[in-house]
């Protein structure tokens, strides 16, 4: 009896472990995951997933993560502004999200009561480039001017700002500001974009971003002798300089929903290589041509340290957020959600 029991328990377990490189092998094959990387990958995607389920938990995946993540475990897919909108709109006791440290901060400032964890202390080049005391620091030279935070900040540094910005509703933000003179931070590539959009004075932080700052007028210039038909897609936290060559420039999730819309064939996408590889599997009647560029920080978060937070995090894997401070930031945020549907 004994016998049997373990053997039916076996067969239930290759069963379930079948399944799951079933379920992957669609899902993974466009980005040339073969059986045996599924076979490989199914025992830890099958065990975060039933997590899920034992622990009343959803993982957020920004768009930069890697397939095995996107496709494997993910509930939901995106850039942070998006994802942190799912975060507030979830029953889930657990939000764990697949990202840089300060989009777990974000989740929690925008769900306190929930547990919000990440895989890994990731950094941000943006976010690293600037402290509280440079905000204050800041604010002394430029008395009588308004300060946005791109999202790609600290809670800290949130909670020394007047409102939050996306790359999506930057200019909208920076428009319905009331001062003439906006203290824009810490992006200095996509303040400079912004300047050429707004009438308004703005004073901008020596941030930049490690992914978008490497690309090059010669990459855009290359790609359009190979594939004068392409569309050229770019991220406003791209040099002016390729912004201008650029066909459309947008957010991660704007990006996409150009590419979805627009008639053209081949496209190329000025941002992390993990869009475009998303790109390529949501999209296969579409061409993605040119370069792109990883981020180390993303690159991080592995399917064994969302396994681990899940399991049994431990202490740097939950967001904590002083809750005094928790609050000045999330007045930043409420402010951007204001301004924004202004």
């Amino acid at each position: 009896l004994l016998y049997n029991k373990s053997k039916i328990f076996s067969l239930s377990v290759d069963s379930a472990l079948q399944k799951e490189i079933d379920r992957l092998l669609p899902l993974l094959s466009p980005f040339e995951y073969d059986h045996l990387d599924c076979e490989r990958l199914a025992p830890i995607t099958l065990e975060i997933n039933t997590l899920k389920q034992e622990k009343k938990a959803i993982i957020l995946a920004h768009s930069y993560q890697t397939p095995d993540i996107l496709y494997g475990v993910a509930d939901f897919r995106g850039d942070s502004y998006g994802l942190s909108e799912q975060a507030k709109k979830t029953d889930a006791e657990i939000i764990l999200f697949s990202s840089v440290l300060f989009m777990g901060e974000t989740a929690k400032l925008l769900n306190p009561k929930k547990t919000v964890l990440v895989p890994s202390c990731a950094g941000c080049s943006l976010a690293d480039s600037i402290t509280a005391q440079d905000v204050r620091d800041i604010r002394k030279k430029h008395p009588k001017a308004g300060v946005v935070a791109y999202i790609n900040t600290t809670a800290e540094v949130k909670a020394e700002v007047d409102t939050c910005c996306t790359s999506a509703n930057a200019l909208r933000i920076v428009e319905a500001m009331p001062q003439q003179e906006i203290i824009f931070l810490p992006d200095l590539l996509m303040g400079k974009n912004l300047q050429k959009q707004t009438k308004k004075i703005l004073h901008l932080w020596d941030g930049v971003c490690t992914v978008h700052e490497h690309f090059r007028p010669q990459e855009l210039e290359q790609v359009r002798k190979e594939f004068p038909q392409a569309k050229i897609l770019a991220h406003p936290e791209c040099d002016p300089e390729v912004v201008e060559k650029s066909d459309f420039v947008g957010s991660t999730e704007q990006m996409l929903h150009a590419l979805e819309t627009s008639p053209e064939k081949e496209y190329m996408m000025v941002t992390e290589c993990g869009l475009a590889e998303r790109a390529r599997k949501d999209f296969p009647h579409k061409r993605i041509v040119g370069t792109c560029h990883l981020c180390p920080y993303m690159k991080e978060l592995t399917l064994k340290n969302i396994r681990k937070a899940l399991q049994n995090p431990t202490p740097d894997q939950i967001i904590e957020i002083d809750p005094l401070l928790a609050d000045r930031a999330r007045k930043s945020l409420e402010r951007m959600f204001i301004y924004a549907n202004s």
